[in-house]
């Protein structure tokens, strides 16, 4: 979440950051809060203060033989006081705290403003294939070998859902030895975490409260609140981000490099226009995911390793690829920066995300107290980042298309051959 002390001694340049995000935020009420909260917290130090002097006449004034009634009454009128003021600051921070939670991240200062129509092309890999033949799209391709099961994955689960089978099995596992090899190979520590996480992960991410519908909930007849159930992660990110919530680490401890390898579960599909058919958005997916925790003076240089070894992955596979730097408005609500890398779809003519790389800076350890003793001697608050490394469901159907032959066959990229123990699909 955003400093209340940054808030309040640059409230406009805070509106201006806000602003770039598309969000027009109420921080008058923010302000209107903390100062209500600050001068009930005086009041009320000082009627405890009264009411402990009173209390302490009380014993001299019995010695003395007088009347103690007056000031028994007294305090406990101030008790009562007390009693409502600290219910009143509860209350006023309450509300505080949650306008202050459902805010977004600030946008770093060197990016733009504005939606998905001011992301900037940084660079692009490689060239788009040609084809001598009337190529076909990976929905085809992926029936046609045998790859994917769609109608089976629907009768199973619903829209949204698929099967692996065969060959098209073996290649996604492939996908994801070679990902886990390259990440084991750079020195990042793997993790497999929980699926089934709590709601303090969801806040901790910054996902929650305002993404509480976009998550499956895992019924449980005894929480009676959504904070007292759990939900199956969107994203190993949501869990790697909050493995060390409220410690405080040794700086020689930074950067954690972690990464993961889980299925996420989205309860949103998207759209089912043409583009988003096959596996181009579903329900769930695989995914390896990485996170790193660093001090602030390390962060960009995280945030760079991190394009790096995704961007990485991508042009060992093969691919023909770009990767973009998304405008504020595009940037997901926790993060301060994103870059996409986004695959070509020849069928679609089209690029499609399968890796975003974001820096939260603070944002993420402010909200689940991840902090790190600086040489100061000061605890300071860790910067998380995260990138796909990588999504499979994308990133099947650009090999399929990319690497298809006249005859229907497929090339599998010769990084994944080791792992799949053939040349070709057919």
């Amino acid at each position: 979440m955003i400093d209340i002390k940054l808030i309040l001694t640059d409230t406009e340049g805070v509106r201006a950051k806000l602003a770039k995000k598309g969000c027009d935020a109420n921080l008058d009420r923010i302000i209107e809060l903390d100062a209500k909260r600050r001068a009930l917290i005086v009041k009320i130090d000082e009627l405890k203060s009264e009411r402990n002097k009173a209390s302490a006449e009380v014993p001299k004034l019995k010695k003395a033989g007088l009347d103690v009634g007056e000031i028994i009454a007294r305090t406990k009128a101030i008790g009562e006081e007390i009693s409502a003021g600290d219910k009143e600051i509860a209350a006023t921070e309450s509300e505080l705290n949650d306008l202050i939670c459902r805010l977004p991240n600030l946008p770093d200062d060197d990016v733009v403003a504005g939606g998905k129509e001011n992301n900037e092309v940084i660079k692009v890999f490689g060239k788009k294939p040609e084809f001598d033949f009337t190529p076909l799209d990976h929905v085809t391709l992926c029936q046609k070998c045998g790859l994917i099961d769609y109608e089976r994955g629907t009768k199973l689960s619903g829209s949204g859902h698929w099967i692996y089978r065969g060959a098209g099995a073996e290649l996604e596992w492939a996908l994801l030895n070679f990902f886990i090899s390259e990440h084991l190979a750079d020195g990042y520590e793997f993790i497999l975490p929980p699926l089934a996480l709590g709601y303090n992960c969801g806040y901790g991410s910054g996902q929650f409260p305002k993404f509480l519908d976009e998550v499956y909930w895992v019924e449980d007849a005894d929480a009676e609140s959504k904070k007292k159930q759990k939900f199956m992660l969107p994203t190993a990110e949501t869990a790697l981000v909050n493995l060390y919530s409220g410690e405080i680490l040794k700086e020689s401890e930074l950067p954690k490099k972690l990464f993961a390898y889980t299925p996420c579960f989205r309860k949103e599909a998207g759209s089912y226009r043409s583009e988003e058919r096959g596996m181009i958005r579903g329900h769930q997916f695989n995914k390896v995911e990485m996170v790193q925790i660093t001090t602030p003076d390390k962060s960009k240089a995280a945030f760079e390793e991190l394009v790096g070894k995704a961007c990485s992955l991508v042009e060992k596979l093969g691919l023909h690829f770009r990767l973009s730097k998304l405008a504020a408005g595009d940037c997901s609500a926790s993060m301060a920066r994103t870059y996409d890398i986004e695959v070509w779809i020849p069928s679609m003519g089209i690029y499609k995300e399968v890796s975003s790389v974001s820096n939260a800076n603070d944002y993420q350890a402010r909200r689940n107290g991840t902090r790190y003793k600086a040489a100061s001697g000061k605890n300071e608050f860790v910067h998380t980042l995260n990138g796909s490394g990588l999504a499979t469901s994308r990133v099947l159907p650009a090999i399929v298309e990319q690497y298809q032959q006249a005859d229907g066959s497929i090339v599998v990229p010769e990084v994944l051959r080791k792992f799949i123990g053939k040349d070709v699909i057919r």
